[in-house]
């Protein structure tokens, strides 16, 4: 069946109605009776944010139960892609619109909605506080450093008994937004590192790939030795040991929620929306932290489909923040956060 969301058809008076009314809850778009048309808002894209924007849809369907609202976590790439095709009502994208997107500028809103650590995570027994230095990171996932006793990692971790055993490098299979923030931070932090930065590179040949974040973290857990890198919750969810990683300030920090939420505090907004998080200043920021956004279109050719848009992005940049931390992501600062808001006046019928 085609991916293609089918917008279900209305008598014209039922539709007049349904936004004339305008007797929606305090503060909202006035959508309360174009809940009644039943629609579907569908949406793909970042694995990362994924377990986030599923607990964003359960919650709000329990005020919109006549809406359904979909996400298909398939990767940044597949995502921009489905939306540039109009498959799709919105994606999800951890990473920038390029021209290799397809994506007519203009005909887009990019909206931040939740932030994640990208963790080093890896399997060694009896290694539970493994430390990397930027440049150590670079070095094993360009494949220079190819075992656990390299000096430069037993420099890195002082006193613990790392195992004499081959590093397994696990990267991702897909295009993915969580490839581009863990390469872009090593642009940044890393002058050792040699490969590009984005979506997809081209990455050392005997490295193994996995699919989406899952894919990663099953790779890891089925070999001893092996690291890579992946979201938090992912990380978590997997039960996989996670590096603690030197920032700017020259603190080895562990990959947390609070750690995040401090690289977010630190950081710099664009007029695009676009947020300068990675290798963020602090002494407890997390160098290596993603900010998630979602592409909605500028126009829907559709009054009503356009205000159950709002709303569903209403709920998720207000009560749905709320919901980022039972999840393990860390929710917008307020002042990105009402920015946020103000973009989605561009949302038009």
């Amino acid at each position: 069946m085609s991916r293609l969301v089918v917008s279900l058809l209305v008598p014209a008076i039922l539709l007049a109605h349904a936004l004339l009314s305008g007797c929606g809850r305090a503060g909202s778009p006035t959508v309360a009776d174009a809940y009644t048309l039943s629609r579907q808002f569908a949406g793909s894209g970042a694995s990362l944010p994924d377990a986030y924007y599923q607990a964003v849809i359960a919650a709000f369907k329990q005020v919109a139960p006549e809406v359904t609202v979909s996400y298909d976590a398939i990767g940044s790439a597949a995502g921009k892609k489905e939306f540039a095709e109009r498959l799709t009502d919105f994606a999800g994208t951890d990473s920038a619109v390029t021209d290799t997107d397809a994506i007519t500028p203009g005909t887009f809103v990019r909206l931040p909605t939740v932030a994640a650590p990208v963790t080093i995570a890896y399997t060694l027994a009896g290694v539970d506080g493994l430390r990397l230095r930027p440049d150590t990171i670079a070095g094993i996932f360009q494949r220079d450093i190819r075992h656990w006793r390299d000096p430069r990692i037993v420099a890195d971790n002082p006193g613990v008994p790392l195992p004499d055993l081959e590093i397994t490098v696990v990267r991702r299979a897909d295009g993915s937004g969580t490839t581009d923030n863990f390469t872009r931070y090593l642009v940044a932090a890393a002058p050792s590192w040699r490969l590009s930065s984005g979506d997809s590179i081209d990455w050392p040949a005997d490295t193994q790939a996995g699919e989406r974040n899952t894919g990663v973290a099953r790779l890891i857990q089925r070999r001893s030795g092996s690291v890579g890198y992946l979201d938090l919750r992912d990380a978590m969810q997997a039960g996989l040991a996670t590096a603690a990683v030197r920032n700017r300030d020259g603190r080895f920090v562990k990959p947390t929620i609070e750690a995040a939420t401090m690289a977010l505090a630190a950081a710099r907004v664009h007029g695009d929306m676009t947020y300068d998080v990675l290798d963020a200043p602090g002494v407890g920021a997390y160098p290596i932290t993603a900010l998630s956004y979602l592409l909605v279109r500028t126009s829907y050719g559709d009054v009503a489909m356009a205000e159950l848009a709002k709303r569903f992005l209403t709920y998720l940049l207000t009560d749905g923040q709320a919901i980022a931390d039972d999840v393990s992501f860390a929710p917008l600062p307020e002042v990105l956060r009402l920015q946020a808001l103000a973009q989605l006046d561009k949302i038009r019928g």
